[in-house]
């Protein structure tokens, strides 16, 4: 028995273990993407969409990502410091992608990243105006992740003003920290041209072969610098370094996949072939597939008067500059810079060279003798220096006459899949800074993200990434023939209206980053979780009666003066009542409702409509209550103020109260009693000792039930104050009066004042005269 128990609680340990491991090894995915295009120097035609297409194709991996369009500098570093925040919290094994598309520039050894709102007047200007790549790769670095991915979309020709100390242009080649990948849109020193859109060739390349299953890291930048070199004709030669040892692909591929048209034996065994054992245009494809050094001159070598040769020799100058810079700013010595404009005297880091001899405060002339650093790499051929005896290194460049690149063979690279070679235009973006939201193009069936991911928190991408997506009963996205394993054309990759793609746009965009989410609340005139002001003008279905020249409702059956002075017109000898909602009548006034709908709807305060009033509304019957008219109609269903008064009945101040006047409280002056100073004095209402008496009536009577209130105020004598609700009137105490005395009083109440008509026919009042 003991040994059975001890079995079963070493197996639950076992499994505990188990499930607490994989739980652990769950893997986080955290993406930051920036599409900078609206430069007041000019705007850039495809950042902000690449931008928009990194960041879907990232949530379809699982993802969380946080991204944005058109940023400043004060907002890039808050952002970015939210991020890293962000990144901090999610584990050490999390793996995050930084994506950067706009443009860049270097100064003195570093790559820059410029903001929106950068003013580059002279080259000094970069490092205040600009954001230094490795402040945001150093920080990154310094947490415990699994995996860092730094893509600069960045290298292209900036227009800033001319010089005659210029910048070296493209990125500066730079050295990855552990655990980190970085790659640029173009090789160091040489700069991408500018595309005409809708997406870049870089951006669309990357994202084809990041949906690629299976593919690791090296692979899968291998094939984008493939791709973007056989769709610009060799006008750009993409770039990346990698210190990551990690196993890492973005999707898995089903086991039941269709079988890769070159199986992972024969690529591996083309990688380790000798240059020269391909022919000439396979050769220059294999070079470009390593991006080395070797691979390069192994090639001229082999086949050194093949048209490519002279592309080629363009690659290695600038490759070989660009490692020379590299080693010359790392040692960061007068004898560093002095041997580099030895190798280079107009080279493109001439200048960069020349400023740092001024801050050691050396001349930029060598002393006769001086300790020559030895490079990685031996000096530029003379054949060299014409490609970088200048700036930048443009591939496109008339200058050279460059002979367009063979065709890539199969074996290095499978054909573009037919739904991604043409990609329509993303609908606008929808808010401010918010990246554009591109059309989604599913994914086959057989590829899916890594089971051991921990999925993004309501990612409508990575939730349909081969389904079909429906959003708002709108059909975005069909994938049939994905299934049966052909892949969508163009064409048939989107049945959705302009409608559709609207509500698309809207449900998947990227989420911005939290301190970006305040600052578009703000430019967009509100705050976070307050509504928009409503507008001043009412809607023409809720106008209101007498408004624009329309008449005004019957009251009691008489005509009511308008502001001008004229009188309401009838209608057939009917009241006129304008119709509101949807053709509906108001009711008649005197409880005669005209609409067929009880529930009637009508303006309560600014904008808000509400159903129903009063009572019948409360209890959900949704009766309709008689209008407060002016004369003589009771307010409301209960009883007046003057059956409160008790229609001038003494009781108030005698059986009620033993004979003795009754005092008034505030439950009296809520219930609406009214309350005059006793005698004709100046009414101040502020005097000590003041007795109270009940209103007198029309012409001194006592007041009956014919007399109004609003007659009474009116009426009266200036000595009557109302007092509102608001007001809090003070009460001294007073002095009990006798009996004797409230007896002399009442007939008081009876006089007539002067040129007024005796009052008769009510209690306590003689019969009128016939």
């Amino acid at each position: 028995m003991l040994q059975k128990f001890l079995g079963f609680l070493v197996l639950f340990l076992v499994l505990g273990a188990s499930a607490t491991g994989a739980l652990a090894q769950q893997q986080k995915r955290l993406a930051f993407v920036i599409g900078n295009a609206a430069y007041p120097s000019g705007a850039l035609a495809t950042p902000a969409n690449d931008a928009g297409l990194i960041a879907q194709t990232l949530q379809a991996a699982g993802f969380d990502v946080v991204g944005a369009r058109d940023v400043d500098q004060e907002s890039l570093r808050g952002a970015y410091r939210d991020f890293l925040a962000k990144v901090s919290a999610a584990g050490p094994d999390a793996v995050v992608f930084v994506y950067l598309a706009g443009h860049g520039a270097q100064f003195e050894g570093d790559n820059y990243f410029l903001p929106v709102d950068a003013k580059i007047g002279n080259p000094a200007d970069v490092p205040i105006q600009a954001v230094r790549v490795s402040d945001l790769t150093r920080p990154l670095a310094a947490l415990p992740t699994k995996v860092n991915i730094v893509v600069l979309d960045a290298a292209r020709p900036n227009d800033f003003p001319q010089s005659d100390q210029p910048l070296a242009g493209g990125l500066a080649l730079v050295d990855p920290d552990p655990n980190m990948l970085i790659a640029f849109n173009a090789a160091p020193g040489t700069a991408a041209p500018e595309g005409k859109g809708p997406y870049g060739a870089y951006a669309q390349a990357l994202a084809e072969m990041m949906r690629d299953g299976g593919l690791s890291l090296e692979d899968l930048f291998d094939r984008t610098r493939l791709r973007v070199n056989e769709v610009t004709q060799g006008a750009q030669v993409p770039w990346d370094v990698s210190k990551i040892n990690t196993p890492f692909v973005f999707f898995d591929r089903a086991p039941d996949a269709p079988a890769p048209k070159v199986s992972e034996a024969e690529s591996q065994a083309d990688r380790t072939r000798e240059i020269r054992d391909f022919d000439a245009h396979d050769a220059y494809v294999a070079a470009l597939d390593r991006d080395t050094m070797r691979g390069y001159e192994d090639f001229i070598v082999a086949y050194p008067h093949d048209p490519m040769a002279k592309r080629v020799r363009a690659i290695i100058a600038a490759r070989r500059e660009a490692i020379t810079w590299r080693q010359t700013w790392m040692r960061d010595t007068p004898e560093a810079y002095w041997s580099y404009l030895e190798r280079y005297p107009h080279g493109p880091h001439a200048w960069d060279a020349r400023r740092r001899l001024e801050h050691f405060d050396a001349a930029f002339d060598p002393p006769p003798s001086f300790s020559v650093i030895v490079y990685d790499v031996p000096p530029p051929p003379p054949e060299e220096i014409i490609y970088v005896d200048r700036p930048v290194l443009y591939f496109d460049d008339p200058d050279f006459d460059f002979d367009p690149p063979p065709p890539v063979a199969v074996v290095f690279l499978p054909p573009r899949p037919p739904e991604f070679i043409v990609l329509a235009a993303p609908p606008p973006p929808v808010g401010v800074f918010v990246l554009p939201s591109p059309v989604f193009v599913p994914f086959p069936r057989w590829i899916n993200p890594p089971h051991d991911i921990v999925p993004p928190p309501d990612n409508i991408i990575f939730n349909n990434i081969h389904n079909t997506t429906v959003i708002n009963n709108t059909t975005i996205n069909e994938n049939n023939q994905a299934a049966q394993g052909g892949g969508l054309t163009t064409g048939q990759k989107l049945t959705a209206g302009a409608v559709g793609l609207g509500a698309a746009a809207l449900a998947t965009k990227v989420a911005l980053p939290p301190l970006l989410q305040k600052r578009a609340a703000l430019q967009q005139g509100k705050q976070p979780g307050l509504v928009a002001p409503l507008s001043k003008t009412l809607a023409t279905e809720h106008a209101l009666p007498g408004a624009d020249g329309k008449t005004l409702p019957l009251v009691n059956g008489k005509t009511v003066p308008l502001a001008n002075g004229k009188t309401l017109p009838l209608a057939n000898g009917k009241t006129a009542v304008p119709l509101v909602n949807n053709g509906k009548t108001l009711p008649l006034v005197n409880g005669k409702p005209a609409v067929a709908d009880s529930r009637l709807k009508t303006l309560g305060k600014q904008g808000e409509v509400v159903t129903g009033q009063g009572a019948g509304a409360q209890t959900g019957k949704g009766k309709l209550r008689k209008l407060p008219t002016v004369n003589g109609v009771p307010v409301t269903n209960g009883p007046t103020v003057q059956d409160k008064l008790g229609k001038n009945n003494p009781a108030i101040l005698s059986d009620q109260n033993g004979g003795k006047p009754k005092k008034f409280t505030r439950k009296d002056l809520a219930a609406g009693a009214t309350l005059a100073p006793d005698g004709q004095g100046t009414g101040n209402g502020g005097e000590g000792g003041k007795k109270f008496r009940k209103l007198t009536g029309n012409g001194g009577g006592q007041a009956g039930a014919d007399t109004n209130v609003q007659r009474n105020v009116k009426v009266n004598k200036p000595n009557v104050q109302v007092l509102s609700r608001q007001e809090k009137p003070q009460f001294q105490v007073q002095p009990k009066p006798q009996a004797h005395q409230q007896e002399r009083r009442l007939p008081e109440l009876a006089k007539q004042q002067p040129g007024k008509k005796p009052t008769c026919g009510h209690p306590g009042e003689p019969p009128c005269k016939q």
